[in-house]
């Protein structure tokens, strides 16, 4: 499996989903070229995980975490044909990941809007605190994994993990409800 994680404290709670497992992950900056070069030796087989932060535009890097600027699109438009190749195999969890997949045609699990920090929690009217966000996202990360595990099929994720959810916050909520598959 190919694991897309930029790294970011954000999003580290994310790791969860491949910790242990044998699979390669890139956690830095590639070029477009680089990133085409991984993605064409990925097997269609083999799952292929996109993680962090993101919009419609793709999966973001920043080289600074601390700040609230991304420097660029690690995975976008420009890889879409061999993220295509995958048919349904692919997980990307980021802001906004299924309006990026709906615009390259591409099939598989993918989250929208996932808040992760507060100023999102801000942004969207969600009450919550530093606390739940680290907390429940990382139980977020834990569920996903164990469908991900028991080999839950990508169509059914969904609405397990609205089921999954015990706390039912308008952080949770907010978050639970945007798992699609596609």
């Amino acid at each position: 499996m190919l694991v897309i994680h930029p790294k970011d404290r954000t999003t580290a709670m994310l790791s969860a989903l491949y910790e242990g497992l044998e699979v390669q992950v890139v956690d830095g900056d590639c070029s477009t070229k680089e990133m085409n070069r991984l993605l064409h030796h990925v097997s269609s087989q083999e799952r292929i995980m996109l993680l962090g932060h993101g919009s419609d535009k793709g999966l973001f890097f920043r080289k600074d975490d601390t700040k609230d600027v991304f420097d660029k699109v690690v995975v976008g438009h420009p890889h879409a044909f061999h993220l295509r190749r995958h048919g349904g195999n692919l997980v990307a969890v980021w802001c906004n990941a299924d309006c990026f997949a709906r615009a390259e045609g591409l099939h598989g699990l993918f989250t929208g809007m996932i808040v992760s920090e507060l100023s999102e929690a801000l942004l969207y009217n969600i009450e919550t605190t530093q606390e739940e966000l680290e907390r429940e996202n990382v139980k977020l990360a834990q569920r996903l994994r164990a469908l991900l595990d028991e080999e839950i099929p990508l169509d059914e994720v969904p609405k397990r993990m609205l089921a999954l959810d015990d706390v039912h916050s308008p952080l949770t909520r907010f978050n639970y409800m945007n798992f699609h598959y596609m």
